[in-house]
């Protein structure tokens, strides 16, 4: 299993289809930084499939104000959880 991080949000940037086309079944997709908006609702269409395998970055979201407005499909963790996905990875790729 491969930890695939991305930083720009899908609103603005496109580089989350390279990433989701780069993406095996087990892989784990975390969304940092700007990224973290395509932990709402209404930008969870980008997604779609990753059920289990999208995770957002706390920091990020609450540093953004958008802590309590993901949508529930996706698994929230913090610094700690960052580390422990990265742990449990063969690799990280990051998408910039």
């Amino acid at each position: 299993m491969l930890l695939h991080t991305l930083n720009r949000s899908p609103a603005t940037s496109r580089v989350y289809q390279q990433a989701l086309a780069a993406m095996g079944p087990e892989d784990r997709l975390l969304l940092v930084e700007d990224a973290v908006q395509g932990a709402l609702p209404k930008l969870m269409r980008y997604f779609t499939g990753l059920e289990g395998r999208l995770f957002a970055l706390r920091e990020d979201l609450v540093a953004r104000g958008l802590e309590g407005q993901c949508d529930p499909s996706v698994q929230i963790v913090d610094v700690d959880g960052f580390v422990l996905l990265t742990e449990e990875a063969e690799k990280t790729v990051s998408w910039y």
